[in-house]
C-alpha cells in the first residue's frame, strides 16, 4: 500500500509536480502543473503507481483498458499489464476523440478508462462517449492525479492514485495575472480551448 507521502515523493522526484504560472488545456490558470508525462520516463515510478491503481480495480471485472492519446497511452499499457487484460487508446481525428488503427470495443465489454491527470475531465468524458457509442460499459475511471480533490464526477466508480485540490482560475480572475510577476506558461501538449 502506497502512502500519500510516498506518492508525493514520487511525483516530486519524477519532476511531475511543478510550480509557477500555468495555462491549462481547459483555458484556466493555476500555480501548479502536473506534467505526468515525466512519470513515464522511468519505469520504477510508473510501475509502482500504475500497479497501485490497477489493484483498486482488480475486483471490477475489467476486460479492457483505454486511455486517450497522448498522455495515457503508456498508462493504459501499464495498468492493463497489472490487470492482465488488453489495452489501447483513443486519439483525436479532426478534433474528435475516436478509435482508429483497427481498435474496437465488443458490445457489453467492461472498459476501464485511464488518464494521467484530470482538471475538468473533458478528455475522459470524450473517451466515455466513444466506449458507449461502441456498446461498451464504462467500468470505471482510473487516474494518477485527480486535481479536483474528489469533486469531479463521471457517474461511474472513480479511483485515483492521489487526489489533490489544486486551485485553478478563469483567466480573467487569475491573481497571478493581476500580480504580473510570474510569466504565464503553456506546458501541456494539447491546444488551449478558446
Amino acid at each position: 500500500m502506497l502512502t500519500t507521502e510516498r506518492i508525493i515523493e514520487i511525483l516530486k522526484e519524477a519532476g511531475v509536480l511543478q510550480e509557477g504560472h500555468f495555462l491549462l488545456t481547459s483555458g484556466r490558470h493555476s500555480d501548479k502543473y502536473m506534467q505526468c508525462a515525466k512519470l513515464f520516463r522511468n519505469t520504477r515510478y510508473s510501475e509502482e503507481l500504475c500497479a497501485f491503481l490497477a489493484e483498486q480495480f482488480k475486483d471490477d471485472h475489467v476486460e479492457l483498458v483505454i486511455g486517450p492519446a497522448m498522455g495515457a497511452v503508456q498508462m493504459a499499457y501499464e495498468v492493463s499489464r497489472h490487470l492482465g487484460v488488453e489495452n489501447f487508446f483513443t486519439e483525436r481525428e479532426n478534433g474528435v476523440m475516436t478509435l482508429r488503427r483497427g481498435f474496437s470495443i465488443r458490445p457489453g465489454q467492461r472498459v476501464l478508462i485511464v488518464e494521467d491527470v484530470v482538471t475538468t475531465g473533458g478528455s475522459v468524458r470524450e473517451v466515455m462517449d466513444v466506449v458507449r457509442q461502441q456498446g461498451g460499459i464504462v467500468a470505471g475511471v482510473g487516474l494518477i492525479v485527480d486535481r479536483t480533490g474528489g469533486k469531479v464526477d463521471f457517474g461511474v466508480p472513480l479511483k485515483s492514485v492521489v487526489s489533490m485540490d489544486i486551485t485553478s482560475y478563469e483567466a480573467d480572475e487569475c491573481p497571478l495575472c493581476r500580480e504580473g510577476k510570474i510569466e504565464l506558461v503553456k506546458p501541456g501538449s494539447r491546444k488551449v480551448k478558446q
